[in-house]
């Protein structure tokens, strides 16, 4: 697979681009995403849907936009695929025919059935978590990928679509008509004969517009939208009021931005009677959608579309990207093993802190990377944005605090307020802060030595090989937690 590949999906409302860096085998990044809100398929529903000239040349205008800065970042690849309006549209060929002698490139036109495996490829590596449905609702139709113990059992696609419900309905103030032909539509979801998960993954600009708006009015501490999760009966009230809103002053009081005055009360409106008539519990965001499908299948083609067992490729592209040390990093990660686990009967953390302190410890170093100086603070702020895929909120904040107090000092209740909602007890995160100190403390000189823990009743006994004077007076100065002693042997 080439370095740096170029991932085009032209939509119905919008035409989005990625530009990926492969980074190792399984490893990338995101370089460049760009947006365009050519809506390619206005006007098509109400003209037997035909393209028509105006959309299309906008299109035109923005594919050749999207190239040039896929040849200036020298992407090697090329992958444009096309949904709903292309595979729509009865003269889709002109315009496909234009692009290739014009520009060179081949659009692929998709099925629904394609389209919502993508996306379900792209959730089911992306997201932390085994069953759920994906919910991507487009312009032109909405795709759903059923997903159990992280792998796609059945994708479908729906003609249920923002800019067709708002043409052949909502510009004609037909609600009940928009009600009845969406239910109409969603029964062939429950003859797929497959039980309907409690959990949706939401897909598409709509749905993240949502999840946006409802981050705001919750005042929620992380501004990260790919992994946010909220649940539906809470939000049902305000998804009503954009629904029913009349004026696009009253749009922007509920926290809608400008450019989706034109599709959100369609977009919200599609969403919530998905949502009520599926029996969805609880809501993910997702980041990425069909665009990160189509490039995961590419990458991931020798191991039927799936990374390896216990990888991560957020952690591994950081490593990457930084040019971390593997010796030194494997060395953390595997005495922060070592270190939890003799103290396990104290802290009696769940054992998913296990894995975070791992990650902590393998990725601290990329502060000093960014600066020397406050090189806590500078992970800190990046690890927030920086695991992009794969992390809960609550693990990406709890791996960055775990960083940003990795120092002689334990955290205080007061230096977790902020991001309160989604850390645990104080308790918990002063045992992540010592247990990571300590293990950036017995190898200050980087000479990975040979440690070995025991914990006697509640003292742990540290026997450290070759055990120098700063590498002793270091942990010396650690604060310990409560009903904790050491004894360096």
């Amino acid at each position: 697979m080439a370095k740096i590949t170029t991932i085009i999906d032209i939509g119905s409302n919008s035409m989005r681009m990625v530009v990926l860096e492969k980074s190792s085998r399984f490893a990338f990044n995101l370089i460049n995403e760009t947006k365009s809100r050519v809506k390619i398929s206005e006007g098509c529903y109400e003209n037997g849907g035909n393209l028509q000239e105006i959309p299309m040349q906008r299109a035109y205008e923005s594919l050749k936009s999207f190239l040039n800065i896929s040849n200036s970042l020298k992407s090697r690849k090329i992958i444009c695929v096309a949904t709903s309006a292309l595979r729509d549209a009865p003269n889709a060929k002109t315009f496909i025919t234009r692009i290739r002698n014009d520009f060179g490139l081949n659009i692929k036109v998709i099925d629904g059935e394609k389209e919502a495996f993508y996306g379900g490829i792209a959730a089911s590596n992306l997201i932390h978590d085994d069953d759920f449905v994906t919910v991507d609702i487009g312009g032109g139709s909405t795709e759903f990928s059923f997903v159990r113990n992280g792998a796609i059992l059945k994708s479908i696609s729906l003609n249920i679509g923002t800019v067709r419900m708002k043409e052949l309905y909502f510009n004609k103030n037909d609600i009940k008509g928009a009600k009845k032909y969406i239910l109409d539509n969603l029964k062939e979801l429950f003859d797929l004969n497959t039980n309907i998960p409690s959990v949706a993954v939401g897909i598409g600009g709509s749905i993240r517009a949502l999840s946006k708006i409802i981050m705001q009015k919750n005042e929620y501490p992380l501004d990260i939208i790919h992994g946010y999760k909220y649940s539906v009966e809470n939000e049902l009230n305000h998804l009503d009021l954009i629904v029913n809103a009349k004026t696009n002053k009253d749009l922007k009081n509920l926290g809608v931005k400008k450019d989706r005055f034109d599709t959100i009360k369609e977009g919200t409106f599609i969403f919530k009677t998905i949502l009520e008539e599926l029996s969805i519990k609880k809501v993910i965001t997702s980041g990425a959608g069909v665009r990160e499908g189509v490039y995961l299948c590419d990458l991931l083609r020798s191991t039927k579309n799936k990374f390896p067992a216990n990888y991560n490729v957020s952690v591994r592209s950081l490593l990457d990207r930084f040019q971390i040390d593997q010796r030194q990093s494997a060395y953390f990660g595997s005495n922060a093993a070592k270190i939890y686990d003799a103290l396990k009967p104290l802290h009696k953390l769940d054992d998913k802190f296990r894995q975070l302190l791992i990650i902590a410890s393998k990725l601290h170093t990329i502060g000093s990377s960014l600066n020397f100086y406050k090189s806590n603070d500078n992970a800190f702020d990046f690890i927030l944005n920086g695991l992009n895929y794969d992390f809960q909120h609550s693990s990406r904040v709890i791996i960055a605090h775990t960083i940003k107090y990795s120092k002689k000092s334990l955290p205080s209740k007061s230096d977790l307020e902020t991001f309160k909602e989604l850390l645990p007890k104080t308790s918990d995160m002063k045992w992540m802060s010592f247990m990571i100190a300590l293990n950036l403390a017995v190898n200050e000189d980087l000479s990975r030595p040979n440690v070995e823990y025991q914990l006697d009743d509640e003292t742990l006994k540290i026997k450290l090989e070759n055990k120098s004077f700063m590498i002793a007076s270091n942990i010396d100065k650690l604060e310990l937690p409560k009903s904790l002693n050491l004894e360096l042997l």
